[in-house]
């Protein structure tokens, strides 16, 4: 209690000062001696003189460096505008060298084409036309008869033609598919090229644009971000080598591209060469099998007519010989009649008498003549017969022949006129 007491009796006093309104009384001004006028003066004075000086140098250094860094700022400004002027030329000589370089791979691109339309207009050709027509000369050979049905010069040499232009197919196609390939090649380099010209015309707007700003062009801006504002990472040797590449590479391929269009050239003059070679070949071939053909046909007409002849002849020969063998039955029942009326004579009437022999060797001589006769029908009549057949052979023959000079100088060589090889 008495703690309490004590504590409580300075609350109210300090609240009782808080309280009451107090009055601050300053203390009484320094008093100086004249020698320390006199000397704050002179230091005022020295002081003053110090500054000025200080200041005077600081104004003819702040002059100087101000006129340095100005020329120094004119000076790069122009020294980056003549950089900026020759990379703009710099990038206008390798936009135009890019360029021409992008003129010829374009034309090449389209020599390319032209060749390509060539094998492709080659190839149909030979399928369509030259290949059809060789196997339909085939198939309408099947159609030969009999004998004529032979694996002569004509079929071998047709043979060996569809090899030729199977073969001239598979090199063209071969020489195809590289055209496509160095095709697919120029359009790479004429895409690159095109990305590369694209850059390179962006940042002639961005340099032409920069060089044309001046320190007192409208829009100027001021960066204040932390990251590097110069963000290149490649080398001016890295840009030119660049650009030199892709020169470089369209020059390749041009150079990779040219002489594949010789080689298309000649391969197509050497390709229809040969099968120009070839048809006149079979053509030859065709030519004498059918002379053959006419020169047989003509040899088995003329042995026709012969034949058809003395089958007449021998007709009215078998006619004749009938008669013949007819009429000497006459005379046979004659001589019969004659010595059966002469055995009936009497007694010694009955005599072998020279009428007697004759009619005997009469009767002999006839029946040997009729045998003869007999005989000779029997061979006339087989002779007919072979004449006949062979008659009939030498007409299927004929027949045979017709069919095949059908079938080689019409059907064949009609179709095959319209085979034209051409490289153009």
């Amino acid at each position: 209690m008495n703690l309490g007491k004590k504590m409580a009796a300075p609350t109210r006093i300090n609240t009782k000062l808080y309280e009451e309104t107090l009055v601050a009384i300053p203390p009484p001004p320094s008093r100086f001696t004249l020698n320390e006028w006199y000397l704050n003066n002179r230091l005022r004075y020295r002081s003053c003189e110090d500054q000025q000086v200080l200041a005077d140098k600081i104004l003819a250094e702040c002059d100087r460096v101000r006129d340095e860094i100005e020329e120094r700022t004119v000076l790069n400004k122009r020294e980056v505008d003549h950089k900026i002027s020759e990379k703009i030329k710099d990038i206008e000589f390798n936009k135009g060298e890019i360029e021409r370089q992008r003129k010829d791979v374009c034309i090449e691109i389209d020599n390319l084409t032209l060749y390509k339309e060539r094998i492709m207009d080659a190839l149909k050709s030979l399928q369509e036309s030259a290949l059809k027509i060789c196997r339909k000369c085939l198939m309408f050979r099947e159609g030969r008869l009999g004998i004529d049905l032979c694996h002569d010069d004509v079929e071998r040499e047709l043979l060996k033609e569809i090899d030729v232009i199977e073969g001239a197919q598979s090199l063209l196609r071969r020489t195809l598919e590289q055209s496509n390939e160095q095709v697919r090649r120029l359009r790479s380099t004429v895409y690159f090229m095109d990305r590369d010209l694209e850059d390179k015309a962006n940042v002639l707007k961005i340099d032409e644009r920069n060089l044309n700003l001046k320190e007192t062009s409208l829009n100027l801006s001021m960066y204040h971000g932390f990251t590097p504002l110069d963000p290149a990472t490649i080398t001016v040797e890295e840009w030119e080598v660049f650009t030199r590449q892709n020169i470089e590479r369209a020059a390749k391929e041009i150079n990779s591209a040219r002489p594949l269009r010789a080689y298309v050239d000649t391969l197509l003059k050497q390709v229809f060469d040969d099968l120009w070679n070839q048809y006149n070949v079979v053509n030859d071939s065709f030519r004498r099998r059918i002379e053959e053909t006419k020169e047989a046909k003509t040899k088995l007409e003329m042995q026709h007519l012969e034949t058809v002849r003395q089958v007449n002849e021998m007709t009215r020969n078998i006619t004749r010989l009938e008669i013949a063998i007819a009429e000497k039955e006459g005379f046979m029942g004659l001589a019969h009649t004659r010595l059966g009326n002469r055995s009936q004579r009497p007694g010694v009437e009955l005599c072998r008498d020279l009428v007697e022999t004759n009619l005997v060797n009469e009767v002999r001589e006839l029946r040997e003549n009729v045998a003869t006769l007999q005989h000779m029908l029997a061979e006339a009549q087989a002779s007919l017969r072979y004449l006949l057949k062979t008659q009939i052979q030498l007409e299927e023959d004929i027949n045979v022949k017709t069919n095949t000079l059908k079938i080689d100088e019409v059907d064949c060589m009609t179709i095959r006129q319209s085979m034209n090889y051409h490289s153009n």
